[in-house]
């Protein structure tokens, strides 16, 4: 198959879609097919890709209407010979998606990693026009999409995230910056949508009561002096630390004592599917996918979005129970090795494309 992935993100900008990509990408190269992705110019997702060794194109799409950009990535589908396209944003559908109708034979897929479509007119067009089906990785978007009653059922197909455990991760060595400190990590971007600011008051909380706990966050965005300034008035300066972007965050991973996720809203949250993998308990908030890839009270703890006290009360109990902890870091792995496999998704994905081109080809 030739197989191209188009993610217009932001050239800063970079977090589990774009791994995602990267990832299915190298992955269907590696077994033999012809894969591009492409992205803005000097774009971080570009630069990842290009270190996976995964062949990359530019492409800018900024708004979703732009017929010069249409036409020359239709002139670019049909010079490649382009099977397949998965597209990111939903600009990415309604420009390139465009290309590939007015080119006739490459077929369109939405990659919809979190609930990126509401019930308007206007995203109902896009996708019933000019996609040929949605991947998603959870089945509670599946059925969200469901409700809108749009499209034929098998129109949206859930094929959840796999990951590849590294053979050897150094851990990082927390005990050197903080002796004798229970080690609290978390991370994403510094954005509304993965609810720092309640880790902060979850954090304040403990503090109150305990001064055994550190918590640790990778990650940068627009929130950062904000969360910075909450952690610092919250009496947390030294206890509540940002680390910066990490490209690679196995390491913190491999050296924290549990993993937290406080988002308000996900797809499939990659973050804790590494966590697990490497053998860590994680406390993560109620939101899609999570019930999925966890099991409550055996991999880890589910807790309410936007409730500090119950993350706290769940983070208090793991740091006084190491067997706990490790019970559920064994599990938690187990569970990842099982079912979240890299191989097992590359086969779904792999399966799933083949069976989208045939269909496509049928009705030309």
């Amino acid at each position: 198959m030739n197989i191209l992935f188009l993610n217009s993100i932001g050239r800063n900008k970079f977090g589990g879609g774009e791994k995602w990509m990267v990832n299915a990408a190298k992955g269907l190269a590696e077994r033999g097919h012809h894969v591009t992705l492409a992205s803005r110019q000097d774009s971080r997702i570009l630069g990842y890709a290009a270190e996976k060794g995964v062949r990359t194109a530019v492409m800018e799409i900024h708004a979703d209407l732009s017929p010069p950009k249409t036409l020359r990535i239709a002139r670019y589908l049909k010079n490649e010979s382009i099977d397949v396209l998965i597209c990111n944003l939903n600009k990415d559908v309604r420009v390139a998606g465009l290309a590939a109708r007015l080119q006739g034979k490459t077929a369109v897929l939405a990659r919809h990693g979190m609930l990126l479509c509401s019930n308007k007119w206007k995203h109902r067009i896009t996708l019933t026009r000019l996609a040929d089906g949605i991947i998603t990785n959870s089945t509670t978007i599946r059925d969200a999409y469901r409700t809108y009653g749009w499209f034929d059922p098998s129109f949206v197909t859930v094929i959840y995230n796999g990951i590849t455990i590294p053979e050897q991760v150094v851990p990082h060595d927390f005990s050197v910056e903080f002796p004798g400190r229970t080690v609290v990590y978390s991370a994403g971007r510094l954005s509304d949508q993965k609810g720092f600011p309640h880790l902060i008051e979850a954090a304040a909380l403990l503090k109150r009561k305990r001064n055994d706990l550190v918590f640790v966050v990778s990650g940068e965005g627009k929130l950062e002096q904000e969360l910075k300034l909450q952690a610092a008035r919250a009496g947390m300066k030294d206890s509540f630390l940002f680390f910066g972007f990490a490209p690679d965050i196995y390491p913190f991973l491999g050296g924290c004592d549990l993993f937290v996720l406080a988002s308000l809203f996900e797809g499939m949250p990659n973050v804790v599917m590494e966590a697990m993998a490497m053998g860590k308990p994680v406390v993560a908030t109620d939101v899609n996918g999570a019930r999925e890839l966890m099991v409550d009270g055996v991999t880890g703890l589910i807790v309410p979005p936007a409730d500090p006290q119950a993350m706290a009360d769940a983070i208090g109990m793991l740091a006084d129970r190491k067997d706990l902890r490790e019970q559920f870091g064994r599990a938690g792995h187990e569970r990842v090795c099982s079912t979240f496999s890299m191989q097992r998704m590359l086969d779904d994905l792999e399966a799933f494309l083949q069976r989208t081109i045939s269909a496509r080809s049928c009705r030309r």
